[in-house]
């Protein structure tokens, strides 16, 4: 089943981060907790975990892209 990947809530006082890199490529493999993207907002870097387990079947948001949290960043084939 394909699933939406949300960026999420990184705090309350961060409306928004900006992309910096994706640590998985289209196609990999993902496991619960694997570090998936890493995000910068004005105060700190984060690594962004993926809550899933699957393949990373597409990428909508590019590296330098300034998102909000909730936004869907990726989908993920949780049946491998």
């Amino acid at each position: 089943m394909i699933v939406d990947f949300p960026l999420p809530e990184l705090g309350p006082e961060v409306p928004a981060a900006t992309i910096i890199t994706w640590r998985k490529d289209v196609g990999e493999a993902i496991a619960d907790g694997d570090v998936l993207l890493e995000v910068m907002s004005e105060k700190v870097n984060i690594e962004v975990e993926c809550s899933v387990a699957g393949r990373l079947v597409e990428i909508l948001c590019e590296a330098e892209e300034e998102i909000a949290p909730g936004t869907v960043v990726a989908r993920i084939d949780t049946a491998g």
